[in-house]
């Protein structure tokens, strides 16, 4: 009897270790921030939302997996993903070719553009008529970031002699501007839109100068970034994408948050 007990409580851990095994492989940690709305957020009952993390989800449940969001700083978000903190990144990550010497990405699934914002008392200059860039305009104009970021990536190669304050979160590029501790902003006009100029707080905040949309220090886009290596899952994420545009998945959750799409139409 004693045998036998032995071999049925083996047999029973075999089989729930095979179980365990299973749930894990089918489920994908996604990495994003958690903080950017409306793209990445904790919600007030505990749950993650926004554009990332519905992509993330939807693509999930068309190949079979379910979604754990993992919370993760932005500037740490890639050494995360190559540590296997994560199996994925869904945080409206720019596809550039100085990302892609470390990782893979999916085709886009949100544009990747950006747009400075400043008091409208201000009457900042930053750019003429012709909407080229105005250096003399960027003189003695404090301008914040978030560190790590395309938008980064533009300045250092535009205007290289602006001064620069880098921040860890969006939110608080937003709060040092209203506390005049910047003079403009650049970030992602959705974001701006969304979260701050729309809002009270930014009645007296504005658009200043054209959306920019540089391909060649922005990409073509935000995609799901993968670890090197992983071209089948990279194949069928791509095919799931492309079938959520063409059936009008991503506009449903595009116009979700926004009152215009945000994913690439061409």
């Amino acid at each position: 009897m004693t045998r036998l007990l032995a071999a049925l409580v083996a047999a029973l851990a075999l089989l729930c270790g095979a179980t365990f095994g299973t749930a894990r492989a089918d489920t994908w940690r996604v990495g994003t921030e958690c903080t950017s709305y409306p793209f990445n957020f904790k919600a007030a009952d505990g749950t993650y939302s926004g554009y990332d993390v519905d992509v993330a989800r939807e693509i999930g449940k068309r190949l079979g997996h379910d979604v754990e969001i993992v919370c993760q700083q932005w500037d740490g978000m890639i050494p995360a993903l190559l540590a296997n903190k994560f199996d994925l990144i869904a945080a409206s990550m720019g596809i550039t070719e100085e990302r892609r010497k470390k990782i893979d990405f999916s085709i886009p699934y949100r544009t990747s553009v950006g747009r400075f914002v400043a008091a409208k008392e201000a009457d900042l200059k930053l750019f003429n008529a012709d909407d080229s860039i105005n250096v003399d305009g960027f003189k003695g104009i404090r301008i914040g970031l978030q560190r790590s970021t395309t938008y980064d990536t533009w300045i250092q190669a535009k205007v290289p002699s602006a001064e620069v304050m880098r921040y860890d979160s969006v939110d608080a590029l937003f709060l040092d501007l209203k506390a005049g501790r910047v003079d403009a902003i650049m970030t992602n006009p959705m974001k701006a839109y969304d979260a701050f100029l729309k809002k009270d707080d930014g009645a007296g905040y504005a658009f200043v100068g054209p959306e920019i949309g540089d391909k060649a220090l922005f990409g073509p886009g935000c995609g799901i970034g993968l670890r090197k290596g992983s071209d089948d899952l990279r194949k069928q994420i791509d095919t799931a994408l492309a079938a959520m545009t063409k059936d009008g998945t991503l506009d449903a959750i595009s116009k979700k948050y926004f009152p215009f799409a945000i994913y690439p139409t061409n």
